[in-house]
């Protein structure tokens, strides 16, 4: 066998990493279980709504008329959105104002990246992130923190510097850039609850991993950490703006068929599933670079989370990446098998040649294997 070892990247890893995708966005044909202890409401509300748009297709289906009605007006609406979608992701400063990403995220961010920091620097730029400083105040006044921490007192910590002392300068480094990637995740959108849950654990094995890997290799788990973390912006930003574009031409069309009065229109629109065949090809072609291109626009580019994340979209060959990139690369690879795996979509020679190009050895194997990727352990 020839090996391909962090040469250029052969048609047949690509199409691993395509299928991937498409189980990330489009699924399996088969019912979605979610690995998850709480279904929030919006998850409910998108399997509902799933239950609700196919008994409306299936009673449309048994008339024949009606049903051509219903493939003509869904195929309309389907190319709209489809093509809408395809023109959202050039004017990247457009793109931001739909976001919940910050310059001010990504300087905390990047000064992260530097292991000399004290708590006293970092607490001025928490304070111009109202969200960041309440997730952190929250935490430290949890139950679950108050146990690790052993602490009996009910007496609730508000004072943000004293938050930080309790949670500490390491701990600290991991809980920004996780609580920061939970930020970018789409929110209170039905049609893509399904996905984001999907792309929460893709991010969480992931970064799991990436902290194994920092480690074997005697690199600062922190920055690891936040580059793995930082890949997934590009896929969460997509899929959250194709989930508004749907949305607001979907909302569009039902409300004028309901001025209307046209019932049948109204089924047919409302029956229109979020096309996510198209989703999934966008967030193929733009994800990863819209990991820098937003970090140009933010004017973040003299950092090295901006190379780090621009090497890993450009790059024509793994062996081209610097270390810590290519450690990220690594571990999202290795949730990327994982994920296929756990689908039965993974064969072993698709396998032993993703293991081969990315030059994942026995050694950095046994600790990933050695993980435990149903938590994310921060503190």
């Amino acid at each position: 066998m020839i090996s391909v070892a962090g040469g250029l990247k052969p048609g047949g890893i690509t199409d691993i990493e395509q299928e991937f995708y498409r189980l990330l966005v489009v699924g399996k044909q088969t019912k979605v279980v979610i690995d998850d202890n709480e279904q929030d409401a919006t998850v409910v509300h998108a399997q509902k709504l799933e239950i609700e748009q196919q008994a409306i297709r299936d009673r449309l289906s048994r008339q024949q008329q009606q049903k051509e009605v219903f493939q003509a007006i869904s195929e309309q609406l389907q190319d709209t959105i489809t093509d809408a979608m395809a023109h959202q992701f050039s004017d990247i400063n457009a793109l931001l104002k739909q976001t919940h990403i910050t310059q001010s995220q990504w300087q905390l961010l990047d000064k992260l990246q530097n292991s000399k920091l004290n708590l006293n620097q970092l607490r001025g730029l928490i304070e111009k992130i109202a969200w960041l400083k309440n997730d952190l105040i929250n935490l430290v006044n949890s139950p679950s923190f108050r146990h690790f921490r052993g602490q009996g007192s009910d007496v609730k910590v508000s004072d943000l510097k004293l938050v930080l002392n309790y949670i500490g300068l390491e701990q600290v480094r991991l809980l920004i850039p996780y609580y920061c990637m939970r930020s970018w995740l789409p929110r209170k959108h039905s049609t893509s609850s399904i996905i984001t849950r999907r792309i929460w654990r893709f991010a969480n094995v992931a970064s799991i991993a990436a902290r194994a890997l920092a480690k074997h290799h005697n690199q600062d788990p922190c920055v690891i950490f936040s580059v793995c973390l930082g890949h997934f912006m590009g896929a969460a930003t997509v899929i959250e703006r194709c989930s508004q574009v749907f949305e607001s031409i979907r909302g569009d069309w039902l409300r004028q068929a309901q001025e209307d009065r046209d019932k049948l229109v109204y089924d047919a629109i409302l029956a229109t599933p979020f096309p996510k065949e198209s989703v999934c090809l966008n967030v193929i072609k733009y994800g990863s670079q819209l990991n820098w291109k937003i970090l140009q626009e933010l004017d973040i580019e003299n950092s090295s989370l901006f190379q780090y994340l621009s090497e890993m979209d450009q790059k024509l060959s793994y062996r081209g990446m610097s270390l810590p990139a290519a450690i990220a690369t690594k571990s999202i690879i290795f949730a990327k098998l994982l994920l296929l795996q756990e689908q039965n979509m993974l064969k072993p020679k698709e396998k032993r040649l993703m293991f081969d190009y990315y030059e994942i050895s026995k050694e950095e194997l046994s600790t990933l294997r050695n993980q435990n990727y149903r938590k994310q352990e921060l503190f």
